[in-house]
């Protein structure tokens, strides 16, 4: 199995915060992956760093054998924890402008998906409700062919009965070639359709590895080790 994403010694430093501290770390194509942590562990500034967002202080990346930069944007498809579209662009625009931008980008697919949400195309960004917003967000983001997909907190702002959709909806809209990263604290939601896990804490991995690997060792459900594992 090849590697899509691999760093090493890869530390962040706001000040004298430490966000990220010393992190090897190995994520293999072909994968569903959840890094799992609670707030203020690192997750997002992780992902942020992959997505070429922010730079490291010392250590290295590799996305598909590169630096985060122009190259790897060309293969990374990044899904923030806010909002951040044009809200006075309705949801024809936005599949219309990443269409333009981004060569790899499915408009069938996009459509597909909008449609299965009944979804209505004409609809500008803002009359949407929080979740709905998030829902276009996230279709746009699946509907390219990455490598590599970063989706920061993907269900934590869409309500329960919605979660199961969009976890579907996620995993039967990636190339089955690439990995996508899924940060969350939601374990319970996520735990079936992962296929490994990287436990974060104080910006440190604490634990990584195949869920069925991780589930055998411990005798446990990864979101019972989650609990155990960061309980306050």
């Amino acid at each position: 199995m090849s590697v899509i994403l691999s760093c090493h010694g890869l530390t962040k430093q706001y000040g004298s915060t430490r966000a990220l501290n010393n992190v090897d770390l190995e994520l293999p194509s072909g994968s569903v992956i959840g890094l799992l942590g609670p707030n203020g562990s690192g997750k997002s500034t992780f992902i942020k760093i992959a997505a070429g967002l922010l730079t490291v202080t010392s250590g290295s990346v590799l996305i598909d054998g590169n630096k985060p930069g122009v190259k790897t944007k060309e293969v990374v498809s990044y899904l923030p924890d806010h909002d951040y579209l044009n809200d006075w662009m309705s949801v024809n625009q936005l599949v219309k402008l990443f269409e333009d931008f981004y060569a790899d980008f499915d408009k069938a697919k996009a459509y597909d998906m909008i449609q299965r949400l009944d979804i209505k195309k004409e609809s500008m960004l803002k009359a949407l409700s929080k979740g709905t917003r998030e829902k276009v967000q996230l279709i746009l983001t699946m509907s390219r062919k990455a490598k590599l997909y970063l989706l920061d907190e993907p269900i934590g702002g869409v309500d329960p009965a919605a979660r199961d959709y969009i976890l579907n909806t996620i995993i039967g809209n990636y190339n089955e070639d690439a990995a996508v990263l899924i940060s969350t604290h939601l374990i319970a939601d996520v735990e079936p359709v992962l296929t490994h896990a990287v436990f974060i804490k104080n910006g440190s991995i604490v634990r990584s590895g195949d869920v069925d690997e991780i589930r055998q060792q411990t005798g446990t459900s990864i979101d019972a080790l989650f609990r155990e594992e960061f309980k306050c």
